[in-house]
């Protein structure tokens, strides 16, 4: 819908077309202005704005595709040091033929040279030759015919020598061109040779840079690897983690249980027991209320006793001891009492504690 009907996409060659721009990286588009020679490479291309490192240890995906980059741009590089070497070695081809050429033209040049010297010794001889003629001519007229020949043959000889003349001209400018363009050529070739060494440069700080993302991309590769072994750990210590929180949610409800039985255990227990406990509070008080009233009545029972043992004692010293035998039964009888008020007094101790712990 965006082409025409006569368009080359619509064809069946589009597709062929648009397959070979997928691939396409790198577009040259360096022209070489010196001149009308736009047809070769240019000499030095600065590779400083695609070369420049701008930290890779960022990020893995970054880094991929910086190397990525620097990889296309070495290729393009290499790419063009063929090209560079191809276009020498055909600067080298002309430069040898043009060697050639120019040997050839100093050779013909040279036999030039000896031709015009032969030219110039037949020159001077028909000279020699027309003036003796001028003088045989004085002397006889019979060599009239003679001298009109000597003519002819003397301007053919002059018209000779101007062709060579103009021959040699065109020969020496010709040379003169040669040398201009051997020496451009030389000058093109020295260009193209120092372009070729910051190549090398360049391709060598590539080849650095190269080994440098290498080994980035090693440790990158090692850390993540560590990376990948710790979160491995870390996934198993959150699956344990896990584990044990489901155990103690497990637990938390299982407790949570025990305790709203528990409670209701406790509910029940009071609702169940409130009344046997309030009955037994209350026949604690009474039971604190006898053993008060107990204790005072024992502590005035032995008060009693106590005066009675001491006036017994008295009489008892006072007489003549009539009676001996008398006595040790009554101190029985005295203690067995004493004996039963402590038995009471511990009952009374067992049910307090009874009833405490109840």
């Amino acid at each position: 819908e965006f082409y025409e009907p006569n368009a080359l996409m619509m064809e069946e060659e589009g597709a062929v077309i648009a397959g070979l721009l997928v691939g396409l990286n790198v577009i040259d588009a360096n022209l070489c202005m010196k001149g009308e020679d736009l047809d070769s490479q240019v000499g030095v291309i600065d590779f400083s704005m695609y070369l420049k490192d701008g930290g890779h240890s960022s990020k893995s995906a970054e880094g991929d595709g910086q190397i990525t980059a620097i990889l296309d741009q070495k290729n393009y590089v290499e790419e063009l040091n063929r090209h560079l070497s191809a276009s020498v070695n055909n600067l080298q081809a002309k430069v040898d033929a043009l060697e050639k050429s120019n040997t050839k033209l100093t050779e013909e040049l040279a036999v030039a040279n000896n031709r015009i010297i032969t030219l110039q010794e037949d020159v001077e001889r028909v000279k020699e030759e027309s003036s003796y003629q001028l003088e045989s001519r004085k002397a006889s007229s019979t060599d009239g015919q003679v001298l009109g020949e000597t003519r002819k043959q003397l301007k053919e000889e002059t018209q000779l020598r101007l062709d060579v003349e103009r021959e040699l001209e065109v020969q020496i400018g010709m040379k003169q061109e040669m040398e201009l363009s051997m020496k451009m050529l030389e000058k093109d070739i020295c260009e193209k040779q120092d372009a070729l060494v910051e190549l090398r440069q360049q391709l060598e700080d590539l080849r650095a840079i190269n080994q440098q993302i290498s080994h980035k991309s090693q440790s990158a590769d090692a850390s993540s690897k560590q990376k990948s072994e710790a979160i491995a750990r870390l996934e198993e210590k959150i699956n344990q983690m896990s584990g044990t929180i489901k155990q103690l949610e497990n637990r938390c409800k299982q407790a949570e249980r025990e305790r709203d039985l528990a409670l209701e255990a406790n509910r029940l227990f009071k609702q169940d027991f409130g009344d046997k406990i309030e009955s037994l509070q209350v026949e604690v008080e009474q039971l604190y209320r006898q053993r008060y009233g107990l204790e005072q009545e024992l502590r005035r029972e032995r008060e009693l006793k106590r005066e009675q043992h001491l006036s017994a004692a008295s009489r008892a010293s006072a007489s003549t001891k009539i009676k001996p035998s008398e006595s040790p039964p009554k101190l029985l009888s005295e203690s067995a009492p004493t004996q039963r008020e402590s038995g009471q007094s511990q009952g009374e101790q067992e049910e307090k504690t009874s009833l405490s712990s109840s």
